[in-house]
């Protein structure tokens, strides 16, 4: 069972990030809504897929929507931090988890594939925890709060997520397309990316590559 990270209280609200060089250098990509089976906002052109420097940096392969990194290319993200949607005032660090498999989601309430694979987050939420690991979502383009809180609690969804509404966060994930919701990324215990699916997913994508990643050392 993994151990409830610790939550420090706050009073501002904006995601503060902690980005290294490599990692503020953030790529636009080109992927289509249709195409992905996801909510895009803007298409822009896509490049090879590269973990470059000492920080990870995102581009798709041919507009791939699947992107999996062994673990002698993976490269690691620098902390962020932002505020607890559910629990204002409160903040969350990805370093409150700390050697814990973290799988990032970026979502909105106001995305239809978002909303269909809330469930499977949750089935996924429920059976990282048992293995040390936790769904931590980025809450996006939300900008009324109340209404992406009800979401969270009529559907019965325990996980944490960050309250971004601009995603600013996405600064410290490499590049990863702002364009696409929902965008989900598996972070092995040091906090590396080993996939980032482009689309709605299930809860067997997840632990598919979640689950031995909590076996690594």
């Amino acid at each position: 069972m993994s151990s409830t990270p610790n939550l420090h209280r706050r009073s501002d609200p904006p995601v503060t990030m902690f980005p290294s060089k490599a990692a503020a250098m953030v790529a636009t990509l080109l992927l289509s809504a249709l195409a992905l089976g996801a909510c895009s906002v803007e298409d822009t052109a896509t490049q090879n897929a590269v973990a470059s420097g000492g920080t990870f940096e995102f581009h798709s392969p041919g507009g791939n929507t699947e992107i999996f990194y062994e673990e002698g290319e993976r490269k690691p993200l620098p902390n962020f931090s932002g505020e607890s949607l559910m629990e204002e005032g409160v903040e969350i660090n990805l370093d409150d988890y700390a050697g814990q498999v973290v799988v990032l989601n970026a979502w909105g309430q106001w995305c239809a594939p978002c909303r269909s694979e809330s469930d499977d987050l949750q089935v996924a939420h429920e059976e990282l925890q048992e293995a040390g690991g936790t769904i931590l979502g980025i809450n996006v383009r939300d900008y009324n709060r109340t209404i992406a809180q009800d979401f969270v609690s009529d559907n019965g969804l325990t996980f944490p997520s960050l309250y971004d509404p601009p995603f600013r966060s996405a600064v410290a994930l490499g590049g990863v397309p702002t364009s696409v919701i929902p965008t989900t990324i598996v972070l092995d215990k040091q906090h590396r990316p080993a996939a980032v699916f482009l689309r709605e997913i299930t809860y067997e994508d997840i632990l598919d590559v979640a689950l031995p990643l909590t076996e690594e050392a």
